[in-house]
């Protein structure tokens, strides 16, 4: 899942937190315009009341009472008033009569106005038509110029009557969702123009100039040339240009140091390597010296080895190691006694037993090494008297299931057995040996790998003309010199 850049984690944080403070601040304007609203259509409300009660004061006064409908009309007729009527307290109708049918009728609310003498607003906002009910009590009072008391025999206080007013104030609400709309499209229009900003403020100021840091660091760390902070407009990519070029410079200057001791370990792992593969050559030959094989016996294997499995397509390092390993194929025989190893004649049945265990012996010698040689000279010393068809030991084991590494150090040792002179026989002619090595493929060997042996026939007896016992004087030196140069 690819992970967000810093643009797009700075624009959403923004935006959010945008978001949740125009909400915010346009929830108050409404809470605040509704509040507004509702103190102008009191305000309102009231000053009509007032008006109606000193209209209807003068007309009393003026004894044209019978006139006040036109008054009322006229009231009524002005903007935003729907409904408009005067409703008499029982006081004002044992005085003066009912009225008109509709000013001594009273409902619930302006009965408990007419009892209380509390004035009393109903709201109907959420409706298509939004509406407000003022209810307002006049009082009878001598003060002022309207003395009321001049025409009605009451007590001071007494509630006179209503003005029961039924506002239209869908004015009021239109007005304020038209400016909440222009606050909305107003606050969108800045959250775009600094979400625009913000990015373009992240990309001249963050992104480009990290992308930039990033590359002219890679080439000052290949050229070995400082980045110019004077390119970068803040302090912060300044600092880190120079923190960069601080780093840089300590890295050439130890750089050469740093290849130096590289080329030491090279050298020193080289020289670990050789003086263990010499140490597996000498310890072919202490094997050999002590069995009495012939000289070059080790030499020889290890040649042959190296030239099958050349031939067999293994890789250079297969074949390297198979070279390296295949000296101590018969490690396992410096566990053997030398009353057994060295005997002249023919194996007791117990005796055969005991010399055979020398391939586990071997085995046991070399198992625990981590190194790579010595497991697949492990491997070697345990396996190499292994048979293709499973007739051979220690394990019996049948066809692939034996090592290639084994199965060509099998074949190479046996033909330098038969090829050469050994104490208990004279060395086979060249013909008897192919036609040995012939009947046995299927057999004792890997068919492949004698198929192979034969076809290169004339390389291996090079090899072990070249080797002969009577032309070598053993030196380590000059081996590993000479296994240079075979390899």
């Amino acid at each position: 899942m690819q992970k967000p850049s810093i643009n797009t984690i700075t624009i959403k944080n923004l935006v959010n937190f945008l978001l949740i403070l125009a909400v915010i601040l346009l929830f108050a304007t409404a809470l605040n315009f509704r509040s507004l609203s509702q103190r102008a259509t009191e305000n309102q409300a009231l000053a009509h009341a007032e008006l109606v009660r000193a209209g209807l004061t003068a007309h009393m006064k003026g004894g044209i009472m019978d006139k006040r409908d036109y008054y009322l009309d006229e009231i009524k007729s002005l903007h935003q008033i729907n409904k408009l009527r005067v409703i008499r307290s029982q006081e004002v109708i044992r005085q003066f009569g009912k009225g008109r049918d509709d000013e001594s009728t009273a409902d619930t609310l302006a009965k408990k106005v007419l009892e209380t003498g509390q004035q009393l607003f109903e709201r109907k906002e959420w409706t298509l038509t939004p509406t407000v009910r003022a209810i307002i009590p006049y009082t009878a009072s001598s003060e002022g110029r309207l003395n009321c008391l001049g025409c009605h025999k009451v007590d001071e206080g007494v509630v006179l009557g209503v003005v029961d007013i039924e506002l239209d104030v869908g004015g009021y609400r239109n007005h304020s969702l038209y400016v909440l709309a222009g606050m909305t499209l107003l606050s969108l229009l800045f959250l775009a123009l600094i979400i625009l900003n913000t990015r373009r403020t992240i990309n001249d100021h963050v992104q480009t100039p990290l992308e930039t840091l990033i590359d002219h660091a890679m080439e000052a760390y290949k050229k070995h040339t400082p980045i110019p902070p004077e390119q970068f407009e803040t302090r912060e990519f300044t600092n880190v240009a120079h923190e960069i070029n601080l780093f840089n410079s300590d890295i050439i200057a130890h750089q050469e140091m740093l290849e130096a001791k590289n080329k030491e370990l090279i050298a020193l792992n080289d020289e670990i390597e050789s003086t263990l593969r010499e140490t597996i050559y000498t310890m072919g030959i202490i094997e050999e010296q002590r069995s009495k094989e012939t000289n070059n016996h080790t030499r020889r294997v290890m040649l042959f080895s190296q030239l099958l499995a050349q031939k067999a397509g293994l890789s250079e390092y297969d074949v390297d190691l198979v070279t390296a390993a295949s000296p101590l194929h018969d490690i396992g025989k410096l566990g053997i006694p030398d009353e057994i190893l060295l005997k002249p004649g023919r194996f007791t049945d117990e005796e055969y037993q005991l010399m055979q265990n020398h391939t586990n012996i071997g085995f046991s010698m070399l198992k625990h090494s981590e190194r790579d040689v010595l497991k697949a000279a492990g491997v070697i010393a345990l396996q190499h008297h292994e048979a293709w068809d499973g007739s051979g030991y220690p394990q019996g084991l049948q066809g692939e299931k034996i090592h290639i590494y084994s199965r060509i150090v099998a074949l190479a040792d046996v033909f330098d057995a038969l090829y050469t002179k050994r104490v208990y026989k004279e060395a086979w002619d060249i013909d008897k040996v192919v036609a040995w090595i012939s009947e046995q493929r299927g057999k004792h060997f890997d068919p492949t790998l004698v198929d192979l042996f034969l076809q290169n026939l004339e390389e291996f007896i090079a090899i072990g003309d070249r080797y002969k016992d009577n032309c070598f004087d053993y030196n380590l030196r000059e081996h590993n010199t000479a296994q240079k140069s075979d390899l």
